[in-house]
């Protein structure tokens, strides 16, 4: 069993609480750090652990305070010298070298994002589930067996980032990174068929763009190739 509560996500904030029922977990810390304490209830103290991906503020704003509470944070060497932190809360991981937190073996893997050193993560538990969490890049290179749940960026779409871009909302240099650095629907589309869904119990859509997206034609189009029930945050 895999249990996900979306505390933020989106350009302004990003955070994410992944159980097992047996190990709490942070998915980045993006926001605020009271924010994230009233989201779980303030029961910060029974967080094992807090992965994050790369050194964007709306992904990483709270390490300080969740690492002074106590939370291990995990998180690539290039990530940590980006932020410049230190102490023994703050463990270097490494891309393809598993490790574990309490009941969780978690394997990270590199993405494509204009970050230095940027990680995705597949989290697999005691009871047999598999959870890949992918935010924050335009491709990725890997495939993956016997995955139950799935939260992957959903960003844009072309053509309403197009339209956004000839109505003057969305500046060209802004589109070409959005492009560079960002999952589309038609990428996501194809990684999501590129991999094993037979065991799918969850696919969850994160990290809209205010806008260039739209939300129930993202659920839609994904729900309609994969036929697995699809959430969007």
């Amino acid at each position: 069993m895999i249990d996900i509560k979306v505390l933020a996500s989106g350009s302004k904030g990003n955070c994410y609480y992944v159980t097992d029922g047996k190990t709490p977990l942070l998915l980045e810390c993006g926001i605020q750090w009271k924010q994230i304490q009233r989201g779980v209830d303030f029961k910060t103290s029974e967080i094992a652990g807090a992965l994050v991906s790369h050194e964007h503020k709306d992904h990483c704003k709270a390490v300080n305070e969740a690492a002074k509470a106590g939370i291990d944070i995990y998180l690539s060497a290039g990530t940590k010298e980006a932020l410049d932190v230190t102490g023994h809360r703050f463990n270097v991981i490494k891309s393809k070298e598993q490790f574990i937190v309490g009941s969780w073996t978690i394997l990270p893997f590199n993405t494509q994002h204009d970050a230095v050193e940027p990680l995705g993560f597949l989290l697999a538990n005691q009871a047999g589930d598999k959870l890949v969490f992918a935010t924050d890049t335009y491709y990725i290179r890997y495939r993956f067996q016997g995955l139950t749940h799935i939260m992957v960026e959903c960003n844009h779409c072309s053509d309403i980032l197009r339209a956004n871009v000839d109505a003057g909302i969305v500046p060209l240099d802004l589109k070409n990174r959005i492009i560079r650095s960002h999952f589309s629907l038609k990428n996501v589309k194809e990684f999501l068929l590129a991999n094993d869904l037979s065991q799918v119990k969850e696919i969850h859509l994160i990290h809209l763009s205010d806008d260039n997206s739209d939300a129930e034609r993202f659920k839609r189009e994904v729900a309609e190739i994969t036929g697995k029930p699809v959430y969007v945050a």
